[in-house]
């Protein structure tokens, strides 16, 4: 089997090989270095956003399910147009500023169970090897300055417009923007370095004091961390231009060797159907939707079980669609853990294991197709439950395919969670309690069955009654 992803550079799906020479198994390849544009840090991150940051996390753990090792960055825009007008209207520093809408960033990270990645980079931090891009961009002859500002020469550079697939007609010679974001109709030479304004910050460079353009700070922080060309980029559709487009374009004219190897962009979300805007009511950060009860695991689900490449709806209805999906894994994994103290082995049972592993992986190769994987494992949780209710699964098999499901989760971060699970001793005490009230509802003890069912709702504990006996359940 090989991973095959869309490569937005080639427009098509590309085989991919990390370092650029093909070995025999995963593990043969050195680790798989990725970029993924982060957040500009001027206000809480929407829902748009982190279907992207999602997908990036997908993206590291499938390639980890895979075999492979990764290498993975993440940067945080501290320094641009945005964060340094909302600092100025707060009245505070830029650092303040910025590290505010940081923290919130991580902590949404965080509910949304999104990996820590190698890397969190920040532009401010790395200022130095902006200045040498501009050293060895200028040393080539495709920077000039222009009112204490720096720009790009893109004429000059003879890949300009071979990601967005450009009509180079389009191109207007010797004409500059300083806008960090602008249309491919508005094609110009873009800053790489900006003049200091009245008070905005500035870093002393051999140029002149000022402060850099957008585009430039993700190529210093990719060749930072990583020194030469990475295996992948990742984005939303909406950075292809001009931000990824410039990336290209200054980074190759700077070091002369290939930039990226693979471009990988996740399609827009929309929101009932339309652009999410703030004016049409539509707009959702993390926080308004856990403000308004709906749970992270089930936004987590929502956000990722869309192929990359395909626009995502976005509705509240379809978040209750997710907690019924998550319902009925939860329910599965509960009929497992039912079947403690049966005997028995059926060996079919590493069979269908295996199975899912390989027809996940298959399904999973051909471009991320993670839709499609969930399918895989919706198709196997219901033949695993026909084998329940036929008896056919005993407390060894149950583990088995408990296990196999945790390889799964480990791509998808929302079966099981550190923070759901309970610990022996938790689930010990509330079996105990369960089979207490079982005990004293035999024998006609209503009023103690009534405070234990009541001690049970007050942490959270749902009990069912079923055929097989009362099954608990924590409220997600």
């Amino acid at each position: 089997m090989s991973l095959k992803i869309y490569n937005t550079l080639t427009r098509q799906i590309d085989e991919l090989i990390p370092g650029g020479v093909k070995q025999d198994k995963p593990e043969d390849y050195p680790a798989i270095t990725i970029y993924s544009c982060g957040p500009t840090v001027y206000s809480y991150a929407h829902i748009g956003n982190f279907r992207t940051f999602i997908f990036n996390d997908f993206l590291r753990r499938y390639l980890k399910f895979r075999g492979f090792s990764v290498n993975h960055a993440m940067n945080i825009t501290d320094v641009d147009d945005k964060t340094i007008k909302g600092s100025i209207e707060e009245g505070i520093s830029l650092s303040q500023y910025t590290e505010k809408y940081t923290e919130i960033f991580y902590e949404d990270l965080k509910a949304l169970s999104i990996e820590d990645v190698e890397h969190n980079p920040k532009a401010t931090e790395s200022v130095d090897e902006m200045i040498n891009i501009l050293k060895k961009i200028d040393a080539n002859g495709m920077l000039y300055e222009k009112e204490g500002s720096l720009y790009f020469n893109i004429a000059k550079f003879p890949g300009y417009g071979k990601l967005s697939m450009l009509d180079k007609r389009e191109i207007k010679s010797g004409v500059s923007f300083d806008a960090d974001e602008y249309e491919k109709e508005d094609v110009r030479d873009f800053a790489l370095w900006k003049a200091p304004r009245e008070n905005e910050p500035f870093w002393e460079t051999p140029y002149g004091p000022g402060r850099p353009g957008w585009h430039i700070e993700c190529s210093a922080m990719i060749r930072k961390i990583f020194g030469t060309t990475i295996d992948i980029h990742t984005g939303g559709v909406d950075l292809i231009f001009p931000h990824h487009e410039n990336e290209i374009a200054q980074s190759e004219a700077a070091y002369g060797e290939t930039f990226v190897r693979h471009w990988i962009h996740t399609e827009h979300l929309l929101v009932d159907g339309t652009k999410m805007s703030k004016s049409a009511g539509n707009f959702y950060t993390l926080r308004d939707l856990l403000a308004k009860g709906y749970s992270p695991r089930s936004i987590r689900y929502l956000l990722m079980s869309a192929h990359y490449k395909k626009q995502l709806n976005f509705t509240l209805e379809g978040i209750t669609q997710a907690d019924q999906a998550l319902e009925r894994i939860d329910n599965f994994i509960l009929r497992l853990n039912d079947r403690k103290n049966t005997t028995g082995e059926n060996s079919e049972v590493d069979a269908i294991t295996s199975a899912l592993i390989r027809d996940f992986s298959e399904t999973v190769d051909n471009d991320l197709n993670i839709s499609g994987g969930l399918g895989v494992f919706f198709e196997f949780i219901h033949k695993v439950n026909s084998m329940i209710s036929e008896d056919k699964i005993s407390q060894k098999d149950a583990e088995k395919i408990i296990g196999t499901v945790k390889r799964l989760d480990q791509v998808f971060g929302f079966v099981f969670s550190a923070a759901e699970e309970e610990s022996d001793a938790d689930r010990e005490r509330i079996d105990a309690l369960v089979n207490e009230r079982i005990e004293a509802k035999k024998s006609k003890q209503f009023a103690r069955a009534d405070e234990i069912r009541d001690i049970l709702k007050n942490e959270g504990i749902i009990l069912e009654d079923t055929k097989d006996g009362t099954r608990w359940k924590r409220k997600k």
